[in-house]
């Protein structure tokens, strides 16, 4: 019995040896191939290099293999409202963190979530709020192929929601039409698509270049530093900066505020996270929101007459985010109801 053990040992070990014949070559750092049957069988031994037989029915790899490389996108932008009058110039001011006002919980239609400590990384990389992203279809840019929330940092890049990485959308590496938006501010697309490459390198797409052309007419406002920026004012996310719309939304979170019990206009002492908050400063004031937004529409390039009642102040999307959900579109008009029954009373 032993002796059959052990030629039966010998046996198995024999043909083990005679599956696979590691010949010098193949002992580099590009591995070698075998074929067999119509399948081809990529290997290394002990490297690093990537190498794999891949097909749509069939993935054969063997030694360490590096993992595959994402597409990844840095999005760059500035909105108006805290870049307005910055702390330091060519950064937008990051009062709301300061504060601890940014929720950990987007106010987008996705509720991605963050970690509470993304908030204490201060200077140029400090988080001024949440940002939505979206990859649109290169032949039909009404399309949404791809939308989430992001993070936006001082310094104008949009990351993602560890406060540092770039974005990596789950999505082919192809050309896409980018748009980014924000709660109270109007979102901007580019106007051609643009190669999402799948590199270690990501992407730049700088809507702060005026050499990035965006879809429609004045979709940015040109700051004095000369950068581009989203324009502030759509408090009431309908995509319009209008004087009756946007000021509504900014009596709404003024009157309804738990402390301003005599439901007084002018209160001046609602801090918090509010959509009606133009300037991101983690307060709402009825004179401040009202001149900004009225000075916007007044100095807004296609609005020649200088009037008020401007209506046409648009976003210039050809079709809208969908970053607000039903539910909280319905709240929003309960609550303008609510405060404008309180107001009349």
């Amino acid at each position: 019995m032993r002796n059959f053990l052990i030629l039966l040992m010998a046996f198995c070990f024999t043909k083990t040896i005679a599956a696979q014949t590691i010949d010098k070559y193949s002992i580099d750092s590009g591995g070698a191939s075998a074929s067999a049957g119509g399948i081809q069988v990529l290997y290394t031994i002990g490297e690093v290099v990537v190498q794999e037989y891949d097909t749509p029915t069939l993935l054969v790899s063997e030694g360490f293999i590096t993992p595959e490389l994402k597409v990844r996108i840095n999005p760059k932008l500035f909105l108006q409202g805290p870049i307005l009058n910055p702390a330091n110039a060519g950064l937008m001011n990051d009062d709301l963190r300061a504060n601890g006002y940014i929720p950990t919980t987007s106010p987008y239609s996705d509720n991605a979530t963050c970690n509470a400590s993304v908030f204490n990384v201060t200077g140029n990389d400090a988080i001024v709020d949440w940002v939505w992203l979206e990859l649109r279809d290169k032949n039909d840019n009404t399309s949404i192929i791809l939308s989430q929330s992001a993070l936006l940092q001082r310094d104008g890049d949009v990351v993602a929601t560890d406060g540092v990485s770039s974005i990596n959308p789950n999505i082919l590496a192809d050309d896409y039409y980018v748009v980014v938006n924000h709660k109270n501010h109007l979102g901007v697309m580019t106007n051609t698509p643009v190669l999402i490459k799948a590199t270690s390198t990501p992407s730049v797409v700088d809507f702060t270049d005026t050499s990035t052309t965006t879809f429609g007419t004045q979709a940015q406002v040109e700051l004095s530093s000369g950068n581009m920026a989203l324009w502030a004012g759509d408090v009431n996310g309908d995509g319009i900066v209008n004087f009756s719309g946007d000021i509504n939304r900014v009596l709404t979170d003024i009157i309804l505020f738990p402390a301003n019990t005599s439901f007084s206009t002018s209160y001046d002492f609602v801090d918090g996270y509010f959509q009606s908050d133009v300037f991101l400063d983690g307060n709402v004031s009825f004179s401040n929101e009202n001149n900004q937004i009225l000075l916007s529409i007044l100095l807004y390039p296609l609005n020649t007459s200088f009037s008020s009642q401007y209506n046409l102040f648009e976003e210039q999307l050809p079709s809208p985010s969908a970053f607000r959900n039903a539910t909280q579109l319905n709240l929003d008009m309960q609550r303008l109801q609510q405060a404008l029954e309180l107001l009349n009373n």
